[in-house]
């Protein structure tokens, strides 16, 4: 046997046919490794750290380890495992990292080029698996979609979880098909030329089976979440914790060949040291991606409204890729739903998407109702495509209270205007699973304890969510198994009357953006507002120029911008092809001397230049 302080944390099978073990856990006077039956006594190697190489454990073999603490000896599951086989309580297992791997020629394009795709693997299909995945992909390809993004994967109570209480963050969860099904998946969306982001949670670890607190000090009781206690990532002893959140990073890349991170909610990861734990993990996976001559995006969701995040380390941010921007989802949603209630309170609605275009944050500098103090800053200098923008997506349909989707919301027409105003904006979308064909079914939470305190906690607290809004009906049960099959999508219904219509919408939105450059490539919009619920912006390249106009209004608008030339209706989401009520589609308007025309009711109209005259026409 042989120790070494360069191992890396977890079990990890070697080239030589040796398996290596390094565990943090200060608070233990001793770890044995238990395989086959028997202890192996770990080597201490300072800092809490204790590690061992043995010969006779290969992939497939479980283990546990047995803590010698001062009042009891427990046994317990690697906090680094990388294999749950038997579920989160059952023991751990060495991983495989052996994959034939087909992916070599894969190139993650830039996050500006990206559509995403949200997903949560049980809910997607009728298995529930990352196989199952894979049999979709083609039909997301077809789509316009460029990445898939999952929502956590990581080790969970049960088989029903939205991901975001998994307890063991290098575990991949044993029900979608574990580490080997991961890899599957990953290497069949690369070799459609699909990416592959995945959604980590570093700001708590789930209750059920966390045995963190018996290693060493993970949490602190200096800050609190909302979800869990906070992550020891700046009091002591938090160099080892912090390693533990960058390496479980970095490893989803070199053992996964994922192409992206999306960090949830990291205004919960509270950080006083001089370099935050966002700068040191987003700086560790792009040196990771470099050395493997791959690109890596790491995106954060966050409350703050700081462009912190986004800017680069040089210009005093983290150097994070990019952010999820819900200001415009909720200026979006206000805008076709006209529900003031809750965090929507602080939103207008067309006037904040406005806002948003111009400062990228809505609630720049402004006083939130909800928050009762001024909020953000306005971030002009950061470029539109590092914002990632929906009308839906696991936390806006799932943390309602039935998880109602918007077209069930709102209709057809007023839903193609909210994915319009979205797919055609300066920002990089992202789809939310099924709103594609306008799924009806509704996303609820849902969770499979085994914990009847728990279990009766996360009811309790499911229903205190909603005091601050008028919506009406019960709460969904989050145990009862119905919750969750109340939540798959039905993907026959993409072939079906009313729903093929809003699918071919989403496709003709999603090929727009792909030709026409000035859409995605262009400058600065000019977002001009005719009355509240109606909104135009201009962009333009060297020869290209386009306008698209969102009228949410439940009447016709007359439109009157400063521009030159004739323009030519290249799309309108309420045309009859899409089972609208009658577009324009064809019909050119001429300056004559503005660019003047009547927009019907709930509808997204996009107009392109077709005259050959020099472009910065838009006065």
């Amino acid at each position: 046997m042989s120790t070494s302080a360069a191992l890396p944390l977890g079990a990890c099978h070697r080239a030589d046919g040796t398996t290596s073990f390094l565990v943090w856990a200060p608070r233990t006077g001793r770890v044995d490794l238990l395989h086959d039956d028997r202890p192996t006594t770990l080597d201490p190697i300072g800092r809490g750290y204790h590690a061992t190489v043995v010969d006779d454990a290969p992939p497939g073999t479980w283990y546990r380890y047995r803590l010698h603490g001062d009042a009891e000896v427990v046994d317990r599951a690697d906090p680094a495992s990388r294999w749950q086989p038997d579920g989160l309580h059952g023991p751990s297992a060495v991983d495989d990292p052996a994959f034939a791997w087909t992916d070599s020629g894969w190139r993650n394009p830039p996050l500006s080029q990206h559509v995403l795709y949200e997903l949560h693997v049980g809910t997607f299909t009728p298995p529930g698996t990352f196989d199952a995945v894979i049999d979709r992909l083609d039909d997301l390809v077809d789509l316009g979609i460029t990445a898939i993004e999952l929502m956590p994967v990581l080790q969970f109570s049960g088989s029903r979880n939205w991901g975001y209480d998994g307890v063991l963050p290098y575990a991949v969860q044993d029900s979608y098909g574990g580490p080997a099904g991961l890899r599957r998946l990953v290497d069949a969306a690369h070799g459609r030329g699909l990416a592959v982001f995945l959604d980590v949670v570093y700001n708590h670890v789930g209750p059920e089976g966390n045995h963190f607190d018996e290693f060493g000090p993970y949490f602190t009781d200096r800050y609190a979440t909302p979800w869990g206690r906070a992550v020891n990532v700046d009091g002591e002893d938090s160099d080892a914790v912090r390693r533990f959140v960058v390496e479980n990073a970095v490893r989803w890349l070199t053992e996964f060949h994922v192409d992206g991170l999306r960090l949830d909610a990291v205004h919960a990861i509270a950080d006083t040291s001089a370099v935050h734990l966002l700068e040191e993990l987003a700086t560790a996976v792009h040196a990771e991606a470099d050395r493997l001559g791959r690109r890596a995006l790491v995106v954060a969701e966050s409350d703050l409204q700081d462009p912190r995040l986004v800017r680069t380390t040089e210009r005093g941010g983290y150097g994070i890729d990019g952010q999820w921007l819900d200001d415009v989802h909720h200026a979006v949603h206000v805008a076709v739903t006209g529900e003031r209630d809750g965090w929507y309170v602080d939103y207008e609605g067309l006037p904040d998407l406005a806002r948003a275009l111009r400062d990228r944050f809505a609630l720049a500098d402004r006083y939130s109702m909800f928050r009762r103090r001024r909020v953000g800053r306005q971030a002009r200098d950061v470029p539109h495509a590092r914002f990632v923008v929906c009308t839906q997506n696991h936390d806006q349909v799932g943390n309602r209270m039935t998880g109602d989707r918007l077209n069930t919301q709102v209709g057809a027409e007023l839903a193609k205007v909210a994915a319009g105003a979205i797919l055609l904006s300066a920002f990089t979308p992202m789809l939310w699973m099924g709103e594609e064909y306008g799924e009806p079914a509704p996303f609820q939470y849902f969770v499979s304890h085994t914990d009847e305190a728990l279990i009766e906690a996360v009811r309790t607290g499911r229903a205190d969510e909603f005091a601050a809004f008028s919506w009406e009906g019960g709460v969904p049960d989050p145990q009862d198994p119905a919750t969750f099959e109340r939540s798959r999508l039905d993907w026959s219904l993409r072939d079906r009357d009313g729903h093929r219509d809003v699918l071919a919408c989403y496709r003709d939105l999603l090929a727009l953006r792909r030709s026409h450059p000035a859409i995605v490539g262009g400058g600065e919009p000019t977002p001009t507002l005719f009355g509240p619920a109606t909104l135009a912006w201009h962009r333009a390249t060297d020869d290209r120029e386009v306008v698209i106009i969102v009228n949410a209004a439940p009447h016709d608008v007359t439109v009157d911008l400063p521009a030159d030339g004739n323009w030519e209706v290249v799309l309108d989401t309420a045309d009859q092809h899409y089972a609208g009520p009658g577009g324009s589609v064809g019909a050119v308007w001429k300056a004559r001397p503005t660019l003047s025309g009547e927009v019907g009711p709930a509808r997204v109209v996009v107009l392109d230049r077709i005259d050959t005259s020099p472009t910065g026409a838009m006065r």
